[in-house]
């Protein structure tokens, strides 16, 4: 077990958000992450993430053989599902570390094992090589610092540790009404686009744990086809309605376009293709010189 802990810099009261860039997108100044804990909508979102995407995960934890007495940290844990699960997982002589911008769903996690902490993953400090495994899902993709967290991550594991990162990637494959007329295009799908960050991500991760360094590199993608009245139906409605606001005043959507794609997803013959979700994980080298010279590289200090 590792001594290490976070130094706790936040300001009582007050919260910083790591979130996309703001300019041009139609959200108000100052708001950060598009899809914000804090908003009504997020505790569906949650939800729906655990039920359709907690199965692969788990999956992804138990192949990189987690086990009791790893030091764990989960960045971003929103709905605190995977983090409650990785508790369990190394028991009493483990310790997970859960951290988020906005702890409200993961004050109700109550082990002995589990550290809840606010903690912005851009700015605030991280101990050095003190995880075996570090774990993250759709958090980096949204960050316009996403691979200078990348490398603090892997800084932070310990030699051996294992990262695995899950991004989305909604470009690289999407409906295709001309392919199967079946599927559907929805406008608010593009418009939501255009208020998020880097919509290829999760494709780009196992280049990027690649140029790391880390060894063992490894990356699977999952989608599906998404129906009306479904639970993937339902994940898509809390984005929608979360940033409906930013689409229509960032001019990338109207208000009567919104209405009609909302209605669409209560529709049992509506069919689309979800985005696609990469996994991707490495292991740190026994060396951590290794993985330090990659990282410098990375972000062009070398």
């Amino acid at each position: 077990m590792s001594s290490a802990s976070f130094i706790d810099v936040s300001v009582p009261g007050k919260e910083t958000s790591p979130g996309i860039s703001v300019r041009g997108t139609g959200l108000p100044e100052g708001t950060g992450y598009a899809l914000d804990n804090a908003a009504a909508q997020a505790g569906d979102r949650f939800a729906a993430l655990r039920h359709i995407f907690d199965g692969g995960t788990i999956r992804h934890l138990e192949e990189r053989g987690v086990a009791s007495g790893w030091d764990c940290l989960e960045v971003g844990g929103g709905g605190g599902s995977i983090a409650e699960w990785l508790s369990e997982r190394v028991g009493p002589s483990g310790r997970v570390v859960v951290t988020d911008i906005n702890t409200r769903f993961l004050e109700a996690l109550h082990h002995p094992n589990l550290e809840v902490r606010q903690h912005n993953i851009v700015t605030d400090p991280l101990p050095e090589a003190a995880f075996d495994l570090i774990h993250a899902r759709l958090v980096l993709m949204h960050l316009p610092e996403r691979d200078a967290v990348l490398a603090r991550l892997v800084t932070a594991l310990k030699p051996g540790g294992w990262l695995l990162d899950e991004e989305f990637d909604v470009l690289s494959l999407h409906a295709d009404p001309d392919l199967s007329r079946s599927e559907a295009l929805l406008n608010t799908s593009f418009a939501v686009n255009r208020v998020l960050a880097d919509l290829r991500f999760g494709r780009l991760l196992f280049g990027r744990l690649r140029a790391l360094g880390l060894a063992d590199v490894g990356a699977e993608a999952r989608l599906s086809m998404l129906t009306g009245q479904s639970v993937g139906a339902s994940l898509v409605r809390s984005n929608y309605d979360q940033l409906r606001d930013a689409m229509i005043e960032g001019g990338h959507i109207t208000a009567e376009q919104f209405a009609q794609d909302v209605k669409r997803l209560d529709d049992p013959d509506f069919m689309t293709l979800s985005p696609t979700l990469w996994a991707a994980w490495g292991r740190r080298p026994k060396s951590l010189n290794q993985t330090s010279v990659a990282s410098e590289q990375l972000l062009g200090g070398g």
